[in-house]
């Protein structure tokens, strides 16, 4: 009788390990594919138990930073008065609405040479939204860009201001700071050339849960047949990282433009090194002097408050899931978590109330030097101004 009921136990504990397994596997087989590989799940997915952060996130700058151009959309900064650029008295370029799209359409002397369609957009639009469109497998930028500033179009940053030009190229490279991913195929065509094609259909707009968070797909699994079990498995927990490391999670598109890539960081996952991934380029940018541009991390970096803090990172103050761009009194109140009695000059307290906006004062905002626009009918070039992410006294507001 022992080993019979030794048998029956035996066979009792497969049929439940299968039957989890099945489960698993059933689960499993419901998820969407995901064209980065079987260990992702994809956004959509995410929503299934995150509903409240999707809803939040999906109005944050990570997750408008590129997108499919949708016409309604664009027709809100479309504004008869306003949709064209005038290089000279014999070029412009006009936005105009077809039965196809909208596009941006080139005139010589009253005569139309040139018109492209608005396909993707970048940027979420807190400062500008640049245009791009598909030929084949390529990827380009449209000549005129819409700034917020000016509520106007003017030509995009680093085109020229004598003609309209429509064949500067966007390459993967772009879209690993401002998409999740894209299907990419280099061929070499020299011995120092190569050629790069990019499959639109297999692009993944926006900086989605899984670019911050790692493949998720075992976590969705696990939870989605456990959903009694409250405590995240299976899934980068930022609390768990180092401070380097929460530092590199940022640092992959917020590091600065004195970089060079040695791989694609679309496979950097939390947790990893970025060195591993970038390599210093000391005959470029950045240096003592780095430009406001994109170099958040390394600005931060260099402030006091983060070089006499043990735990300062990025997300001390930001918080990625949160939709508060813009609102100074937030960011203030955790100034003030860590600077309860702050020292200030009778005339800077005479300005008025410090607790809702220390920001202006202390992290300005400041011309890009790799950055501007230019302007119908203007001379020089407009100032492209970003928030400084170096914390500290700045002569000019410390009288």
């Amino acid at each position: 009788m022992k080993g019979i009921n030794r048998i029956l136990v035996i066979l009792g504990a497969m049929a439940v390990v299968i039957f989890i397994l099945s489960r698993c596997m059933n689960t499993a087989a419901r998820l969407p594919k995901d064209i980065r590989g079987e260990a992702y799940a994809g956004a959509a997915t995410c929503v299934k138990c995150h509903q409240e952060i999707t809803q939040s996130y999906l109005h944050n700058t990570h997750g408008l930073t590129s997108k499919p151009v949708a016409d309604l959309e664009l027709l809100k900064v479309f504004a008869p008065d306003s949709n064209a650029f005038s290089f000279d008295a014999h070029q412009k370029v006009v936005v105009e609405k077809r039965a196809t799209g909208i596009f941006q359409v080139a005139y010589v002397a009253g005569k139309e040479v040139r018109a492209q369609r608005f396909d993707m957009v970048f940027g979420s639009g807190e400062k500008a939204y640049t245009y791009a469109y598909w030929k084949g497998k390529k990827l380009y930028e449209l000549p005129l860009s819409y700034f917020s500033a000016i509520r106007n179009w003017a030509i995009s940053p680093g085109f020229t201001k004598q003609t309209f030009y429509y064949d500067r190229p966007i390459g993967s490279r772009c879209l690993e700071c401002h998409a999740s991913y894209v299907e990419k195929k280099v061929t070499q065509t020299s011995g120092i050339s190569t050629d790069e094609e990019m499959e639109r259909g297999a692009l993944i707009y926006g900086i989605d849960c899984e670019r911050c968070h790692g493949p998720g797909r075992q976590h969705a699994v696990f939870h989605l047949d456990n959903p009694e079990e409250k405590t995240a498995k299976f899934i980068t927990i930022y609390k768990t990282l180092s401070r380097k490391q929460k530092m590199d999670a940022c640092g992959v598109c917020h590091s600065g433009n004195a970089l060079v890539a040695q791989k694609s960081v679309f496979g950097f996952q939390p947790g990893d090194n970025l060195d591993d991934y970038y390599a210093q380029d000391f005959a470029g940018f950045g240096g003592a002097d780095p430009d406001v541009h994109g170099n958040q991390t390394e600005m931060l970096k260099g402030s006091n408050c983060y070089r006499k803090s043990q735990s300062m990172t990025c997300q001390s103050c930001h918080n990625t899931h949160e939709s508060i761009k813009g609102n100074l009194t937030i960011y203030s109140q955790r100034c003030i978590s860590c600077h309860q009695s702050p020292q200030h000059s009778n005339t800077t307290l005479a300005k008025g109330s410090l607790s809702t906006n220390c920001i202006d004062c202390h992290m300005p905002k400041t011309p890009s030097k790799l950055i501007t626009f230019q302007q119908a009918g203007k001379d020089g070039l407009s100032a492209y101004m970003l928030r400084s992410h170096h914390i500290g006294i700045y002569p000019v507001n410390s009288k």
